[in-house]
């Protein structure tokens, strides 16, 4: 059975302890990065199969990352789950129509996130 790699972008320290203690519990290999910069640094050193990502972090958003996730080539195709505190509909909806494959509010439902991280997944 494949060990999925999953990526952790959020600011908060907090977060992306809960989050890689849930998901390696799950048998996910991960990595975190409480920044844009680090998660493409994350990125280029190891593809991962799926991003969790916050919107709302310094200097470069979750918004602007998503886009440019999307529009290049090499990571046009990971499924991202945004996981965030916004939870107003017209971002909702807009992080949807930019690609996103879900839409995650804090605080974090673990068993629908496990489920939803399920269904993202490609299937091998």
């Amino acid at each position: 059975m494949k060990q999925y790699h999953i990526l952790v972008v959020d600011d908060s320290t907090t977060n992306t302890v809960l989050l890689e203690a849930v998901l390696e519990k799950n048998g996910y290999k991960t990595d975190t990065a409480l920044s844009v910069k680090e998660a493409i640094h994350c990125i280029d050193k190891k593809m991962p199969d799926l991003i969790l990502l916050d919107l709302l972090m310094p200097k470069v958003s979750g918004f602007d990352f998503l886009k440019q996730l999307r529009t290049d080539e090499k990571t046009r195709s990971i499924p991202v789950i945004i996981v965030s505190a916004v939870t107003n509909d017209e971002d909702i909806h807009r992080i949807l129509q930019m690609g996103a494959v879900d839409f995650i509010k804090k605080p974090i439902d673990i068993q629908y996130l496990t489920d939803q991280i399920e269904r993202a997944l490609p299937q091998t």
